[in-house]
């Protein structure tokens, strides 16, 4: 059973100095989960959970609307989700087998099998076309309603995350070749390649495209400019290398391109102003124990419905609410 946990819980907080606590946190998934993913009008999360499969919430009224699994009796360990960009459809993935959900009436509209293990998923408008990262070393346009892949985007490691723009015209993908790299959907054609000390382990686009992040293991997180290719800064605390199992997590840009929002292993939620990297904003995520040293790093970050309104969902089967101090 879900509930929602005031401030209170978050002890210990007031000695983190200027990192703030949630206004409010509603539990999804006891104890804990493998992914998650937030609609991007911050109505809708949907979990990927340690014990009992896939779920669809709506925020609004903290309540969990539709249990998801890819096979009637069991409970499917989900371990990559997404949303379309209008929030009007889902795709989870457990391994190799791929569903796309319908979130109005909690359908599966199609179910496939992978070509490979999937580490990462981006979906386009209306969940027609399905960018997915695999451990083949690739990242493929997948057909989510009748299947097949549209293109390849070639690797030379396995590919750990990736992401579309909100029109579905760029595809961006980090690798463990140490390298993200952006294409043209259209054409296939690799317009940029930036290149990292180390793994590629999180990309995030801008919806307008104008802009896309890539954060290596142990390295840098950094800004780019997708036109011109420029790097237009690192965050802060990645101008120099970081302490050794500390990286950020997840990472989303505002509707207009102006805000990043980013999450880490620590339990840390960072609001950025673009493109002087000013951080604006920063929260701590409590811990469902606080004996309980780990479990509860950043899965998803978005921005909420109301203005100043931002979201988390934390590994420990949170999502939290945030919100700007004036």
């Amino acid at each position: 059973m879900h509930r929602a946990i005031a401030l209170a819980l978050c002890l210990g907080l007031a000695a983190c100095g200027s990192r703030d606590a949630p206004l409010a946190s509603l539990e999804v998934a006891e104890p804990g989960a493998f992914s998650a993913a937030l609609s991007p009008d911050g109505r809708q999360a949907v979990i990927g959970s340690l014990r009992h499969g896939g779920s669809l919430w709506e925020l609004d009224t903290d309540q969990r609307r539709f249990n998801w699994n890819h096979r009637a009796g069991e409970s499917t360990p989900i371990t990559v989700v997404a949303f379309a960009p209008g929030g009007d459809a889902v795709m989870t993935a457990s391994h190799d087998t791929l569903v796309l959900w319908d979130t109005a009436s909690g359908g599966a509209i199609t179910y496939f099998t992978a070509p490979a293990k999937v580490n990462a998923i981006a979906l386009g408008p209306g969940g027609r076309l399905a960018l997915l990262g695999l451990s083949d070393d690739t990242a493929v346009l997948f057909d989510a309603r009748k299947g097949g892949i549209r293109r390849v985007f070639a690797h030379e490691g396995r590919v750990r995350s990736v992401a579309l723009d909100a029109d579905a015209r760029l595809a961006l993908s980090g690798s463990e070749d140490r390298s993200a790299r952006l294409w043209d959907v259209a054409s296939g054609a690799q317009l940029q390649r930036w290149q990292h000390d180390a793994d590629v382990r999180l990309v995030a686009l801008a919806p307008d495209g104008s802009r896309a992040l890539s954060v290596s293991k142990y390295d840098r997180a950094v800004v780019w400019d997708t036109l011109s290719g420029r790097e237009l800064g690192a965050l802060p605390a990645f101008r120099a290398r970081v302490t050794r199992g500390e990286t950020w997590t997840a990472a989303a840009f505002s509707a207009d391109g102006t805000r990043l929002l980013t999450g880490t292993t620590d339990r840390r939620v960072q609001l950025w102003e673009l493109p002087a990297l000013e951080r604006r904003a920063q929260w701590e995520m409590p811990r469902r124990a606080e004996w309980k040293r780990s479990g509860a790093y950043i899965l998803a970050v978005g921005f909420g419905a109301a203005e100043g309104a931002c979201l988390s969902v934390s590994a420990d089967g949170f999502v939290h609410r945030l919100r700007l101090t004036p």
